[in-house]
């Protein structure tokens, strides 16, 4: 394994992402259709927070009712937004921070997700899924 080894080769760049208008029941969709756990909130390229999939649980009861019972979760959405719900205090790296950097600041932290900026622009994510597939490369 290459200890240089720039984020940029495991990272995701075919972002989904949010913007503070979008409804919380547009978010679940969202994670539920592509199968993810965190996506970044924008304001036009430019990230001002990340909403994950725990947050959203933390509100709901999204996994306790059947799938086509949809009141529960419409209601309890409506009260919060997404700004509301969001992480807003975001660690970002950029495209050139090593993978092994990367698994520092996640191992460290409790979130499981980092933005990656260039200069301020959002260009990817990086998870710890991102990490342990990658990891799993190496055997």
């Amino acid at each position: 394994m290459k200890k240089r080894t720039p984020i940029s080769s495991i990272m995701t760049t075919n972002l989904v992402t949010l913007k503070t208008t979008d409804s919380l029941e547009h978010a679940e969709q969202l994670f539920k259709e592509h199968q993810i756990r965190h996506i970044p909130v924008v304001a036009e390229t430019h990230i001002i927070g990340m909403l994950s999939y725990t947050d959203l649980l933390r509100i709901s009861f999204a996994d306790a009712v059947d799938e086509d019972e949809q009141e529960v979760d419409t209601v309890v959405y409506n009260m919060f937004t997404i700004e509301q719900v969001m992480a807003k205090k975001l660690v970002s790296v950029t495209p050139e921070t090593t993978i092994k950097e990367v698994a520092e600041i996640l191992a460290n932290k409790e979130f499981h997700a980092l933005p990656v900026l260039q200069d301020g622009t959002l260009v990817g994510i990086v998870t710890t899924t991102d990490l342990i597939q990658f990891l799993l490369k190496q055997f």
